[in-house]
């Protein structure tokens, strides 16, 4: 049993959707907010919207059969979906590690994955330099027949496990990466340097190689 929720207000969907009491009866639930007052992002960031000229939703299910230290794999399940889900919209969409979606230089979308695990297993899952699809063609977009489009190639990724860390989710995930090829600005406790991607393990850490060939 699936349901979807429409809302005008909320402070943030995925906390508005934790709220809801009976959850645990659904085997997916889809929460729709014209407006967030406090939308959060990775690394405590906010991620603003004007009401009703962007989705704002969460999803939350139950992945089955999933190894707590592979959970990153929803991540790249899920962000390979947005990029399929914009492309016809928007064009090469891009995946900026770890899940941020990109056009060019410009993120078009935030991902939060927030996991509660039970076990060793997985139990559960739901800017700067913004950019709109608007921005980016020129033509107002029928908001609603995006929200279905989400919706339907979601649950075709529930519905398919492609949650699951597979080699083929890796490819997939691998190729939509921003900035895959050649060498690029990094940081780290060390400070900048330029690498270029090599892997990303399935905790969900990148691997960079530096000019100097040294594994970072």
């Amino acid at each position: 049993m699936n349901q979807v929720i429409y809302t005008c207000e909320v402070d943030s969907t995925n906390d508005a959707i934790m709220r809801c009491a009976d959850r645990n009866r659904y085997d997916h639930i889809f929460l729709f907010a014209s407006r967030q007052t406090a939308g959060r992002g990775q690394r405590g960031n906010k991620w603003e919207s004007e009401a009703g000229k962007n989705i704002t939703f969460s999803l939350y299910f139950r992945p089955e059969g999933m190894k707590a230290d592979e959970q990153f794999a929803i991540s790249m399940g899920v962000a390979v979906a947005m990029v399929k889900i914009l492309r016809p919209y928007v064009g090469r969409a891009k995946v900026k590690w770890p899940n941020d979606i990109y056009v060019g230089d410009k993120k078009i979308a935030g991902i939060l994955i927030e996991n509660r695990l039970k076990g060793g297993m997985r139990f559960r899952s739901n800017a700067p330099n913004p950019v709109s699809i608007r921005q980016i063609t020129g033509a107002e977009v029928d908001i609603d027949r995006l929200q279905r489009r989400i919706m339907r190639m979601l649950v075709r990724m529930i519905s398919n496990r492609h949650y699951i860390l597979t080699p083929w989710l890796k490819r997939e995930y691998m190729s939509c990466l921003y900035r895959r090829v050649g060498y690029h600005r990094y940081a780290d406790g060390d400070g900048e340097f330029e690498a270029r991607m090599m892997d990303v393990e399935p905790s969900g850490r990148v691997v960079l190689k530096d000019r100097q060939r040294r594994i970072r």
